[in-house]
This record gives C-alpha cells, structure tokens and sequence, in this order.
C-alpha cells in the first residue's frame, strides 16, 4: 500500500500567518486535515523585522494546525514575498560535447547551473530560475527538450531575486520553531498554482495577490510564467488611511474596513452613517460610509495603477503578448467590496475573484474556500508536488506525560528507530522520484533548485550557530 504523503504549507503573512496541513484524496483533490492561523507580529511589508515575535507566532500557527488535525508537523514548505523581491528576464546557451547524444537532464542541468552564476547586485541572491522556452540548434519554441538531438542548447529564463538576509532571517524563525524548511516558494506562484486554471494560463492572465502588507503580481501566457513583481502596498496601508482620515484607532479602522468598507463611493448615499464608540467615556464618533469609501478608493485606485504599471511594462499592449483571460484577484484584498469593478474600470480588463476551491475536496470547510487561504492552499500542493511527508500522526512519537505542546517541541527527545524509518522512506520517496520519468522538465528543474537552495540555508544556519 502507497504511504499518504501530508503535505503542509506555512504563509508567513503581514497580518496572518497560516500553517495548512493537507493530502490528496483519492479524486486526486485537496483535503485539508487542518489550519492554524495567528496574527502575524515582527513581520512588516512581507519581510521579518522582529524574530522573536515572528517565532512565537508561527509556533502558535503550529500547534493550533497540530490540535485541529492530530498530526504533529516536522517540516514546512514556506511562501517569500516582500519588497525586495525583484525578478529578470535572461537567455543563456551550452555547446554539447557531442551533439549525436540526445539531450539529457544533465544537460539541462548544466544550464541552469550557468543561470546561476549570474552577477548580482551585493546581498542577494536568486530564489527561482523559471525556464520558458528552449532552443536547438535555431529551432525555437521548444517546450521539452529532453530526448532531441542538437549541439546548441539555448533557452530563455525568468529569475527571481531577493534579499540574503531576509530569507535567511526567515529559515532562522522556522528552525527557532522547532520544524525545518523543506520547501521555498515565491508567494505569487503558489497564489497561482491555487486559484488559476490551465486554460487561463496559456490564454494570458495577470494574478494579483492583495495581502496585508504587499501586492504579489504573477504574469502567465501560453502555459509559461512571464512577469513577477512585488509592490510594498496591500490592506494595511487603506486601514491606515482609514485610521488617520477618521481619527479613530487600528482595531476600529480595520474593523470599519471590513463591515462596511467599499471601493466605490458613488454606492453610499450622504445620509448612511456609522456610529463607533469613543475612547474612555468619549462621546460616540459619527463617520459617514461615503467619506469612509472615498478613503478606500483613492488608495486602491494607487495600489492598482502601480500594479497596472506592471503589466504594461512586460507589454501587454503588443497583441502577441496580450492578457486574454484578463486579471484575477485574490489574497484578502480581494474580499473588499466592488474592488472586482473598481479593476475593471482602471485597466478595462476581465476581471474575477480568485477562490482555490477548485483544488479543494467537496467537503472542505467554506472560510477555507476564501481568497485569504489562496497563497497557504497553494504552499500545500506544492509540498505535495515535491512528495515530502512533512507530518504524522501524534500515535506514532513518544510524549512525555505532562508537557504542554509548546514545552514538548523543545524537549521531545527524537525516538532513534522512528527516525531510522523516517530516513528510509525519505530515501525511498528519492528513489520514487529519480525513477519517475513523468516529470516536466520545468517539474525537475524546480525541484532540483529547491533542493540546492533549502540545503544552502541549512548549511549557512548550521554554519552560524
């Protein structure tokens, strides 16, 4: 009998951080075993400015997704984002030994080894190399090269790049927590992979992620990913506005935001007015709805023209390149009300909510169907893309009598025989891996990446302790 692979993700989020464990059912759909969810402290703008808060709120994240599930977590695919984040277009090429020998995935291995000795600016480094096109020998267009002949093999790349020290400032709170990082992922993509289809990819679209301190955008057309781009705005920035343009605190702001927030003002009539308790014995404030939507308005009007920025710049104007499935909206921004017309309007594309219930198995929870949960949903499949099992269940280790959750992730002494079958169905799942030859190549070389890259980060938190 094939062992269940769970998979779990973890969104270190501006204003959330979510930990999802998950598996495929047998219809080969998601099933969600369960979900931590924290507020997220020490983190600002997608990027980690407070490690100890950072720790204790992922910790939380854990042992609530433990609790909801019975499954104890060892390890975790993790989403990046942030304002350093930046990605670029570049094409390489090898000139193979002998061009009688068919291309192989040392070949292709070969060139995205040479992707990597890029030169970059000082402090960072690359996150993704994403292959689009390959070409042989003149012969362009190439989708899977593997198994054709040809001397020159030459291939177009999109290469993200981010800032050293925030992803290892963000390894470092995962390994504090007392799990490891298996898996990174640009937070976009696994937006993407959750609320995106197959057709819309190849027939163009925008995806735009609004989180609570970045807006992610992730360009698809004929199946590849072509553009990414993170902007330092997202909900937090409105309810600030909020918060100033009314004179009220955070709690209330966000609050307001939510109930009765609306990215369209001409919806609100002048009389409509909401009533928020004052401070220590204050009188009630009176805030009209359609003062209160002509704040939201004018900043995600800014938000999306930046965005809008965006996809003109890779050239949706030019016809070959054009966005036929138009822009899909997702992550917590999306939840704001007539923010669907509001796109429309700015950049007079098609435009629709993104939801990752498409992947999800029917009888999965409804808040967990929301557009919050599309970048978590997406971390989840991709840990099951990469086959790891990065949790069981609490029957199988040895607890101690009388540890709370929290004590015992720092306490639990390792079990050696559970950790000796542990290796060898890690080792047997690698087998499973290097005798698939279903993969992609763009599968392979993803997986490939990760694994170097993980393995860089362990080694320079090993190195620093």
């Amino acid at each position: 009998m094939e062992k269940e692979n769970i998979a779990v993700g973890l969104d270190i989020g501006t204003t959330k951080i979510v930990a999802m464990i998950g598996k495929k059912n047998e219809y080969g759909k998601l099933e969600i075993l369960g979900v931590g969810k924290s507020k997220s402290l020490g983190v600002a703008r997608g990027v980690v400015n407070n490690i100890t808060q950072t720790i204790q709120s992922i910790q939380q994240a854990i042992e609530e997704a433990e609790n909801n599930s019975g499954y104890k977590i060892k390890d975790v695919v993790v989403g990046i984002a942030g304002q350093h984040i930046r990605s670029i277009q570049h094409s390489d090429y090898i000139s193979r030994d002998n061009p009688e020998e068919v291309i192989g995935g040392k070949d292709i291995d070969m060139l995205i080894n040479q992707v990597h000795k890029l030169a970059m600016l000082p402090g960072e480094e690359i996150i993704h190399v994403l292959p689009q096109e390959f070409k042989i020998d003149g012969q362009s267009d190439i989708k899977e090269p593997i198994g054709m002949y040809g001397g020159r093999l030459e291939s177009s790349f999109h290469v993200v790049v981010g800032q050293a020290s925030s992803i290892r400032n963000v390894g470092r709170c995962i390994q504090s927590s007392g799990i490891e990082l298996s898996g990174l992922t640009l937070e976009p993509l696994a937006s993407a992979d959750a609320v995106l289809s197959q057709e819309e990819k190849e027939a163009g679209v925008a995806l735009i992620d609004i989180g609570g301190g970045t807006t992610d955008l992730a360009i698809f057309k004929d199946g590849i990913i072509r553009h990414t781009a993170v902007i330092p705005f997202g909900g937090n920035v409105i309810t600030d506005d909020i918060k100033e343009g009314c004179s009220i605190i955070e709690k209330q702001a966000e609050l307001l935001k939510v109930k009765f927030g609306s990215a369209w003002p001409g919806e609100n009539k002048d009389n409509e007015i909401v009533s928020i308790p004052g401070l220590r014995g204050r009188e009630p404030k009176e805030i009209s709805l359609k003062n209160l939507s002509k704040i939201i308005h004018a900043r995600v009007v800014e938000i999306i023209e930046q965005v809008f920025a965006e996809i003109k710049s890779y050239g949706h104007e030019d016809p070959r390149r054009k966005l036929i499935a138009g822009i899909v909206l997702t992550g917590g921004g999306a939840n704001l009300k007539h923010i669907k017309q509001l796109v429309e309007y700015i950049t007079g594309m098609d435009t629709r909510i993104g939801y990752p219930n498409e992947h999800l198995a029917g009888n999965s929870d409804e808040e967990i169907s929301s557009p919050l949960y599309a970048t978590a949903v997406g971390l989840v499949m991709n840990s099951i893309e990469n086959k790891t099992q990065s949790a069981v269940k609490f029957e199988t280790t040895v607890v101690p009598e009388k540890v709370s959750p929290q004590r015992e992730r720092y306490f639990e002494p390792v079990v050696p025989q559970f950790k000796e079958e542990m290796e060898v169905q890690q080792e047997e799942n690698v087998l499973e891996t290097v005798s698939s030859n279903t993969e992609s190549t763009e599968t392979k070389i993803r997986r490939s990446f990760f694994d170097k890259y993980v393995d860089k980060i362990k080694e320079f938190l090993d190195n620093a302790e």
